[in-house]
């Protein structure tokens, strides 16, 4: 069974609190639409609901595959349930304080600049290690799902690891700056302690919405991807299993299995790669030879590898 039959199947099992929570954010993402168009104010050079509309988009996806998820597993499914439970209201909490910022037209992120401002970051970094710790938690509990195609078992697993990858690297926005530390030695602590950008002060020119800098390295990039790789690569799977009626080298589960993996190791690449790009202080937009090259490899890389498994040779797959 694909995940695409599973998904036809399994809906009604799915958990239902971050089903609910997924739905309940895809509204207050358009709401928050609603926010930017009637409230034109500014922070940092980017719409004041800019951040609560990417946060409920992303918190949308990121829960509606949990709820999926946890239908999937044969064992520890109260468990899980009560790990996800747990990770819906961390979100819910930490969402309401960003809302309860930017109505204020405050920075949620980073900011010490009042007692106020520097209690409400202090909490939301607190809700954050947890909101790790129940993923962590969960994606371990993933490595035990039981989808019968194998490809799909693996874009769950790989996408899940990625996925936690990605949050992790959260924690490099939180250091202070070159100029927040000179800041520091000479006043005291700054109002502003860590940075979404990397050579420059945040709030200077970036792409519409996302808000990512379009003059210097972003760090938001990477997070950004890697946390999406747990529908990425359910979502190259599902692609697999659809184009196997056209394609009868496809239908073949070894060699959608084997894809899947090329396509992980690629997306771990891409994720290594725009790190790298952005603590070299690089816009996403502007990318230098080394960084172009450095893609042109992986591109050949993966490239190769998925003709590699397309054209070898046929075998029985193994159930």
């Amino acid at each position: 069974m694909t995940i695409l039959a599973d998904l036809r199947s399994r809906t009604h099992t799915w958990h239902r609190p971050s089903a609910l929570a997924a739905a309940a954010l895809g509204v207050v993402a358009v709401l928050c639409v609603a926010a930017m168009l009637l409230d034109q104010r500014t922070l940092a050079g980017a719409p004041i609901w800019a951040k609560p509309f990417k946060f409920a988009v992303s918190g949308a996806l990121y829960f509606a595959t949990w709820s999926w998820l946890v239908s999937l597993l044969p064992r520890f499914r109260r468990t899980a349930a009560w790990l996800t439970n747990l990770l819906v209201l961390i979100f819910a909490a930490e969402y309401v304080l960003l809302v309860f910022q930017a109505a204020r037209g405050r920075a949620s992120h980073f900011n010490n600049a009042t007692p106020q401002d520097a209690l409400i970051y202090d909490v939301m970094g607190k809700m954050i290690m947890g909101l790790w710790a129940a993923t962590l938690a969960l994606t371990v509990l993933v490595m035990f799902t039981k989808v019968p195609d194998r490809a799909s078992s693996l874009a769950v697993r790989a996408g899940a690891v990625l996925s936690l990858v990605g949050i992790s690297l959260g924690i490099l926005m939180t250091s202070p700056t070159a100029r927040q530390l000179a800041q520091w030695k000479a006043h005291g602590r700054p109002d502003m302690v860590g940075a979404h950008t990397v050579g420059l002060e945040d709030g200077g020119p970036g792409l519409p919405i996302l808000g990512w800098s379009t003059v210097a390295g972003d760090l938001r990039i990477p997070h950004f991807a890697g946390m999406h790789a747990l529908q990425a690569l359910p979502l190259l799977a599902i692609a697999l299993a659809a184009l196997a009626g056209r394609f009868p080298r496809l239908r073949d589960d070894v060699v959608r299995a084997r894809l899947v993996l090329v396509g992980a190791a690629g997306y771990a690449g891409l994720v290594a790669l725009l790190t790298w790009q952005a603590l070299r202080a690089q816009s996403i937009v502007h990318p230098d030879a080394t960084t172009l090259g450095a893609f042109a490899l992986l591109v050949a890389a993966v490239g190769l590898s998925a003709l590699a498994v397309v054209r070898a040779p046929g075998r029985k797959a193994v159930r």
